[in-house]
């Protein structure tokens, strides 16, 4: 009996292997079509900046190449039913970004390790491989549910590592960030927002049923018990401190407006939504009467054009500087390399987004938010498609972390709501963001392979 069990095993084995692989086969050539166009950004970068071809290209777009097809092969081992189109799209994210930045280290002339380009393929390198190994050791993303109160904590500790002496960075405008040892800095909040998001999926799960089914209806909408504000006002409580101590509102924003989502998710309750808009509003009107560096947040908002603000430290000049050169880029853009991205302050980072305006356009930008829009859409397709609740959570909780890490970056470049300090995802310069992201990258491959190999439940 044992003999045939294990011939069966084999010959089931030998079959996995002689099928085709379409999700994988799929992904193989929109990874190559994402490097070309890569690649092609970066040549176009060079003719139209240096009117020629420097083989640095071949380090930067073969670089990014080599890493993103090692996950690949990675993925027709260990999950190849992963979604297709994740990995490509965040390649091609990552590539523009590269190519941006790398225009940008030509106008200002930086070259060796003070070129951002080159830090930027670093820890590119960094985060496909920390991926990698994310996809191969986790074998089964429903363990994470087991440590559910240690991410939560492992949340915590991130987000006070700032304020830990000698790992805090003493001059910075936000408390954001640690350095180790003097070699390089990070900011650990970009960590603790996947810790968080884990922590947020399994707390839902455990405690859903009472949170969606007691309440009282008002109003055609069922509203919950006093005693169950309890999660909502810790996680607004907790995302106000770090507007506060640490100064950082885009953050404080992120972490609450990804609860509330994973929140409404679970319940199915708009009143949810509605209290935790009227959270946010509360918020910052709070932070806006009391820190000074939220009023002048939004007044370099709401008063962007007033000269007077504009040549004051710290007022609008970044923002302004930033929206002439997305009416400079107008409909099809100056084209790689024809611009003047270099005269906005932070244009590799903060601004990365007005810098792509300016040289592809608006269309060139609508092309970028629709390949947000088609991630963040898989990602949630990835968690609807789920049967656990678990994975359902944190699939969507992922991705909606990305489209509001988008919309608020976006929207503050572009004066619909007043600035943050977060980074575009897989866009913008910056090792932590890169890191954090491709994680989440790793985590939703991860989530979909799973759900694809779930057995399906036929009924009738």
């Amino acid at each position: 009996m044992t003999s045939v069990t294990a011939d069966t095993t084999v010959v089931k084995a030998l079959k996995k292997i002689r099928q085709p692989q379409k999700q994988r086969n799929r992904e193989f050539w929109l990874l190559l079509f994402a490097c070309a166009i890569s690649g092609f950004a970066l040549t176009l970068v060079q003719l139209g900046a240096l009117d020629r071809i420097d083989p640095m290209i071949l380090v930067i777009g073969g670089g990014l190449a080599v890493l993103v097809f090692a996950l690949h092969i990675v993925l027709r081992v260990v999950a190849s039913d992963a979604d297709p189109f994740v990995l490509p799209i965040a390649t091609l994210l990552t590539g523009l970004g590269i190519a941006m930045i790398y225009r940008l280290d030509i106008a200002e002339k930086f070259i060796g390790w003070a070129a951002y380009s080159n830090k930027q393929l670093v820890w590119t390198a960094i985060s496909i491989a920390l991926a990698i190994a994310l996809v191969i050791a986790l074998r089964n993303y429903r363990v994470l549910y087991r440590y559910t109160y240690i991410f939560g904590l492992a949340g915590l500790v991130l987000l006070i590592l700032p304020f830990i002496p000698g790992l805090r960075i003493a001059d910075a405008n936000a408390q954001v960030w640690v350095s180790v040892g003097g070699l390089f800095s990070f900011q650990p909040g970009e960590l603790a927002k996947i810790c968080l998001a884990i922590f947020f999926a399994g707390y839902l799960v455990r405690t859903r049923e009472s949170l969606a089914t007691v309440g009282k209806k008002f109003l055609g909408i069922t509203w919950p018990r006093m005693r169950d504000l309890g999660p909502v006002i810790v996680v607004w409580a907790l995302s106000l401190g770090i507007i506060v101590i640490q100064r950082d509102l885009g953050t404080g924003m992120l972490i609450f407006g990804m609860f509330i989502a994973m929140l409404y998710v679970a319940t199915g309750k708009t009143s949810w939504v509605l209290i935790g808009l009227a959270g946010v509003a509360i918020g910052v009107f709070l932070a806006a009467q009391v820190l000074s560096y939220v009023q002048g947040r939004f007044s370099a908002w709401l008063h962007a054009f007033d000269p007077a603000l504009i040549e004051s430290l710290g007022g609008s000049y970044q923002l302004v500087q930033g929206i002439f050169g997305l009416a400079h880029g107008g409909l099809i853009g100056t084209g790689w390399g024809q611009g003047r991205p270099d005269i906005t302050p932070l244009a590799h980072s903060d601004f990365i987004i007005p810098s792509l305006g300016e040289e592809l356009g608006i269309v060139g930008l609508f092309a970028i938010l629709c390949l947000y829009m088609v991630f963040v859409s898989r990602g949630i397709r990835i968690g609807l498609a789920g049967q656990d609740d678990f994975g359902k959570l944190l699939a969507i909780g992922l991705s909606f972390t990305i489209a509001l890490q988008v919309f608020i970056m976006v929207g503050g470049v572009t004066r619909v709501i007043p600035l943050t300090g977060l980074t575009t995802p897989f866009l913008a310069a910056g090792g932590s963001s890169l890191v954090a992201n491709w994680l989440i990258v790793a985590l939703l491959l991860r989530i979909s392979d799973g759900v694809r190999r779930q057995p399906r439940v036929v009924i009738g």
